[in-house]
Formats: C-alpha cells, sequence, structure tokens
C-alpha cells in the first residue's frame, strides 16, 4: 500500500508548532513508517518543495509576499491543507498588534532598513484558502497532532472538543480562578483541548488556543469590567493571540 504523502513547512512563527511533531519522540519511527515526508525543511535536509502532496501542515501567520506565495504553492499541490496552530488559526501573536501601524512597527523593528522590509498585518490562513482543517495551540498539543496522523491514515480528520477550557477545569475539579479568585481568565471563550494545563497551576487561561466556537464574548467583558478590570486591559490580552474577537458576540 502507497504511504500519504506529506509536507510541514511554517510561515512567520516561531517554529514551535513545527517542533510539536519533533517531540514525538517515541512515535516518531512509527510515523515515518506510515507517511512518506517529502518536504520539511526543519527537519530533513533537501525535499521536493514542488512535489503534490496528500496533506500539507502548515504553521504560522501571512505577513510577507513570500509567505503568501509558500502558502498558495502549498494549497495548490496537496489535497488537505491543515492550519497548524493558533498563528496560522487566527493570526497568533504575530498579529497581537495588528490595530497599530504597520509602516510604524516596522521602524522599531527594522530601523534604518525598514524601507526594503515588504510586510502587511499577518493575517490566518482562511483569509486567503481554504482550510480543510486546523489544530490549535501554542503551541498545539501533542496528542492531537497524533491523533490527526492517525485519522488520516483512516482517510478522515478527527473530532476535537467543542467546549471551553472551563469544562475541562471543572473536571479537573480546580478552582475557579475567574469566579473565586477575581483573576482575568479567559477560559470561559477558549477552545478546549488542553486538559486546562495551566488553571491546574494556578495560572490564568491566556487564551493561547484561540476561541471556542459560539463563546459567549459580551458576558465576559460584562463580568470582567464588573470586577474592575479596564476595557482596554481585557482587550488587550484577548488579542494576544486572537485579534479579530467581536466583542458584542453573545450565545
Amino acid at each position: 500500500m502507497k504511504k500519504p504523502t506529506m509536507a510541514i513547512a511554517g510561515l512567520t512563527a516561531c517554529s514551535g508548532c513545527q517542533l510539536t511533531l519533533l517531540n514525538c519522540e517515541a512515535e516518531l519511527p512509527e510515523v515515518a513508517g506510515c507517511f512518506d515526508l517529502i518536504f520539511f525543511p526543519m527537519g530533513i535536509s533537501g525535499g521536493d518543495e514542488c512535489a503534490s502532496v496528500d496533506v500539507a501542515i502548515v504553521e504560522g501567520a501571512v505577513s510577507t509576499p513570500d509567505d503568501l506565495e509558500t502558502l498558495l504553492h502549498l494549497r495548490s499541490r496537496s489535497r488537505f491543507l491543515v492550519a497548524f496552530g493558533t498563528c496560522a488559526l487566527w493570526g497568533g501573536v504575530a498579529a497581537m498588534k495588528n490595530h497599530e501601524s504597520r509602516t510604524e512597527l516596522t521602524k522599531i523593528v527594522y530601523h534604518d532598513v525598514a524601507g526594503e522590509v515588504l510586510t502587511f498585518n499577518p493575517e490566518p490562513f482562511h483569509f486567503f484558502v481554504t482550510v480543510d482543517f486546523a489544530i490549535p495551540g501554542c503551541p498545539p498539543e501533542k496528542d492531537e497532532l497524533l491523533a490527526l496522523l492517525s485519522s488520516l491514515l483512516r482517510g478522515s480528520f478527527p473530532v476535537f472538543p467543542i467546549y471551553p477550557v472551563c469544562t475541562e477545569c471543572r473536571n479537573r475539579e480546580n478552582r475557579c480562578l475567574l469566579v473565586e479568585d477575581n483573576e482575568l481568565c479567559l477560559g470561559p471563550l477558549i477552545q478546549a483541548g488542553c486538559g486546562a494545563r495551566c488553571p491546574a497551576a494556578g495560572i490564568v487561561c491566556e487564551g493561547c488556543r484561540g476561541p471556542v466556537a459560539e463563546a459567549n464574548v459580551a458576558s465576559e467583558m460584562e463580568l470582567l469590567m464588573q470586577k474592575g478590570f479596564p476595557r482596554e486591559e481585557i482587550i488587550s490580552r484577548m488579542r494576544r493571540f486572537c485579534p479579530e474577537w467581536n466583542y458584542e458576540q453573545r450565545h
């Protein structure tokens, strides 16, 4: 039986999502035996970037003409395109300053050569191409990546939780940092799948997995402002991983 072909690549990002695969140390031999890895600059030398593949798993936001060219190239040559990580899915940390002048931000970083830098506001993949599947997270969970690879071998996609981090928190019987400790926790708005790792350690949910479907954003905003948090501080925290919140959304 012919093995499915796969490409793994990154755009504007920290490469942490791609490292999720390399951190699957015990499972790597099996993954290598089940997939024909055609292109993966971080993990293998060479590779055929022009080859067609069954699945392209890509991390990072789109923030340069080269990023966009790479994304369009991979989309056109892959049967399935997977947005891998929060930057690819929502814009992520790269997009947290999209409400500010890109020209001024470029000057701050690049100084005298800022005019030579070709860049635009970082955006998620779905702004430009059709995305077949997505794995959230900064970085994504190892188990979710392995679930995707396993499902692809069966010709399908896995089913991930559609409830918020708060549900996982309650399942672990954690103390509620939002209600009981009056901290700025975004758990009610954020996609589950992390096992509420941060709240279990007494750290508020920062929102790294992006918004859960049907998040009641307006209600969370009202609750946090009642607790004394300024609206600007709440919005700044929410923008950290997803800049495109609808602050009036109710469900």
